[in-house]
């Protein structure tokens, strides 16, 4: 990150909290992990007996190695019959001729062997037999390696290959050498060295280690940070911090790396670092221009950028506005709405010379009112006027600045009016595709499968959908099934009653997870990768490009044949659809959805013409003939009119209709006039009279 100037003294203190914060097993210049290290491990090399970290197809480069050099032959042929020691740990080659325990030399054979055969001539090998003995060793003798089963090389204590390999290593203590053979020895790819780093560099990598391994989200293998200390011994810094971000990966990125991890892992020690020499928190970020979000507990690497408003007077009042609003709990993107909209308004005041918040008066909001209308559309005109009332609104409360004068002020006729948006809520035609067993068959991942119809059938975000607990089913009294979640939205918990399709879905899901994680697994959607504790779930990226590809696998297509195109969201649309247009009260729908207020729930739940037009027929009155019975809506008597046929319907149902004769008044005939009918009503009655003769006239 560039542009950031430290907000307090230079950073004099970071070599003093980084032997605070190391802890003792990373404080080593030889860091080695063990294969099954959740972070920095590969996982066991398949061979068996064989600990080492597994690379390539689950094997050790040893193991891997030697696989290559067959030819590459079955796999689980290989890993059955193979040797478990690595290459200096499996039995020399030993001299072909039967019953001599000597190492291999010449031709296959010892040297005694190999004399005998040169001075013989150099016969067929096959043919060729010795003519004398040999000398050999005391019975019982071999060599001093413990795994080698060869006799010793006349007065050395190992037999031929040991005891070359011992004098090209300048013919160390015998029993030293002989234990290097026992145990198992480090190699490149299997540890870390940092010892070739300046002492605060290589504080720094361990620093860097160390939150990698207590984050648990990123696997990190040696060879790849060895590949950063090598690139960082040729340089000639001391410490991270020397230079930027964005000048570390324009070198450490030229020429461009085979894979990008090396450049990643040094972004992010740098990032540590840096976070660790400025970790104080809103007193060490508030005065800075730009936000680095992490370090206040946001997650990610978002940052909020306030060095585009140009008037320090008014960049002081939002980065306080800002603030606040972070603080009484509003959201990330609410916040950064508000950031977009002030900047805005900041490059109108600078265009128009306004140079201090005692020039912000009515004019000059009547002024950008104008500017913004030339630019924008409605929608973002209403986001634009909306943020910085709010703005206005929050200085002159607080009173962060008196002198605001009291003519700026935003109307509600200053806001565009919102026009009705068209219904998102999906077809029947295309739902019948989307939920069709076979299309949902042709999902490749169970857990997208599974969030789909988590999607579908409970009306939920993506992003809650997503972020579920693993013990999300909760029960009633009846033992019937309800979901669980987090409305993020909300900041609350809610419930939505769920069938027992979906309920035995998530319940097999809880099983394939526990069966990963174990038992206590944390979420019910954990990512597939780089997830080595289960607690990242699967992103919103990653279920909508995989959304995607599988409508396109399907085919799927509206009622116009073109294929369809459409976002997690719609489904909340098209579930609150549904219910509505099943005359399930709006109140029902919108505590299913967790709406907040009716007008929410009304925008997502809209009514479809055949809805209407049922209720439009069940409620409209004919009289005897089948001709409708209307009443005036603009007549002075409208609306007693309709509450009175409301209340007769209520009391006075009768048989095949309704009495329209007053409550007050009483009537001598059970069912006489039938004067006020629906139009169902007017079928059964004339069905009842078919059978005893006609309706009267």
């Amino acid at each position: 990150m560039t542009g950031r100037p430290a907000a307090v003294a230079p950073r004099t203190r970071l070599l003093e909290r980084l032997l605070g914060a190391v802890r003792p097993e990373f404080r080593s210049s030889l860091l080695v992990f063990d294969a099954d290290d959740p972070v920095f491990g590969g996982g066991a090399c398949r061979i068996e007996q064989c600990r080492r970290p597994a690379r390539g197809q689950g094997m050790c480069p040893g193991h891997l190695q030697r696989w290559v050099n067959q030819g590459r032959p079955d796999l689980a042929v290989f890993v059955a019959a193979t040797d478990p020691g690595w290459q200096r740990q499996r039995p020399n080659a030993r001299c072909r001729v039967d019953g001599c325990g000597y190492g291999s030399a010449r031709s296959g054979m010892c040297e005694l062997h190999g004399q005998q055969w040169q001075r013989a001539g150099r016969p067929d090998l096959e043919e060729w037999r010795p003519d004398r003995p040999i000398k050999q060793p005391a019975a019982g003798v071999t060599c001093r390696i413990e795994h080698c089963r060869l006799w010793p090389q006349a007065a050395s204590p190992f037999c031929h290959a040991h005891r070359q390999t011992w004098n090209a290593n300048g013919r160390p203590d015998i029993d030293e050498f002989a234990a290097g053979f026992s145990r198992d020895v480090v190699t490149e790819d299997e540890a870390i060295r940092l010892d070739r780093l300046g002492p605060q560099l290589a504080l720094e990598i361990q620093y860097a280690l160390q939150c990698r391994r207590d984050e648990h989200t990123t696997k990190t293998f040696p060879t790849v940070v060895m590949q950063v200390v090598r690139f960082l011994t040729t340089t000639t810094v001391t410490s991270l911090l020397d230079r930027s971000e964005s000048d570390w990966k324009r070198q450490i990125g030229r020429p461009a790396p085979k894979d990008a991890n090396p450049r990643a892992l040094l972004i992010y020690a740098r990032r540590k670092v840096e976070d660790l020499a400025d970790a104080d928190g809103w007193d060490s970020e508030y005065p800075r221009d730009t936000w680095l979000l992490r370090r206040l507990g946001f997650p990610g690497h978002q940052v909020l950028n306030f060095a585009d408003i140009s008037q320090q007077w008014l960049r002081d009042l939002v980065k306080r506005w800002v603030r606040w609003r972070l603080g009484i709990g509003l959201g990330l993107d609410a916040a950064r709405r508000g950031l977009r909209a002030l900047t805005r308004f900041a490059r109108f005041c600078d265009r128009l010379g306004v140079s201090a918040l005692a020039q912000v008066n009515r004019l000059v909001l009547e002024r950008y009112l104008a500017d913004l209308q030339t630019e924008l559309s409605d929608g973002q005109r209403g986001v634009h006027i909306g943020q910085l009332n709010n703005f206005l609104h929050a200085v002159r409360q607080h009173n962060w600045e008196n002198t605001l004068p009291a003519t700026a002020v935003l109307f509600p006729d200053d806001h565009p009016k919102r026009s009705d948006r068209p219904p998102r809520a999906l077809t029947e035609q295309v739902m019948a595709q989307v939920e069709h067993p076979d299309n949902l068959d042709r999902w490749d991942n169970p857990a997208h499968r599974l969030v789909t119809q988590i999607l579908i059938g409970t009306g939920l975000r993506v992003s809650d959908a997503l972020r579920l607990k693993h013990d999300c089913i909760a029960l009633d009294a009846q033992s019937a099934p309800y979901l669980r979640y987090f409305n993020h939205k909300m900041k609350r918990e809610a419930l939505v009653p769920i069938d027992e399709h979906l309920h035995r879905a998530i319940t097999d899901q809880q099983a394939a997870v526990s069966g990963v994680f174990g038992a206590a697994a944390p979420i019910l959607l954990p990512r597939p990768t780089k997830n080595p504790d289960g607690t990242a779930p699967i992103s919103s990226n990653t279920y909508r490009a995989a959304l995607h590809r599988w409508l396109r696998d399907c085919d799927v297509r509206d009622e116009h044949g073109r294929a369809v195109h459409l976002t997690p969201h719609q489904w909340r649309h098209t579930l609150g659809t549904r219910l509505i247009n099943r005359d399930v009260p709006q109140e029902v729908v919108r505590r299913i959805l967790d709406h907040d207020s009716p007008m929410m729930t009304a925008h997502y739940a809209r009514l479809h013409d055949t809805t209407v037009r049922r209720h439009w027929e069940a409620a409209r009155k004919v009289d005897i003939t089948g001709h409708t019975v209307v009443i005036d809506p603009d007549g002075p008597l409208a609306e007693a009119t309709w509450a009175k046929q409301r209340l007769g319907r209520a009391t006075q149902a009768l048989p095949n209709g309704f009495c329209g004769l007053p409550v007050q008044k009483s009537c001598p005939h059970a069912n006489a006039p039938l004067t006020e009918l629906t139009p169902r009503s007017m079928l059964v009655g004339r069905s009842s009279y078919s059978r005893v003769g006609s309706l009267p006239a």
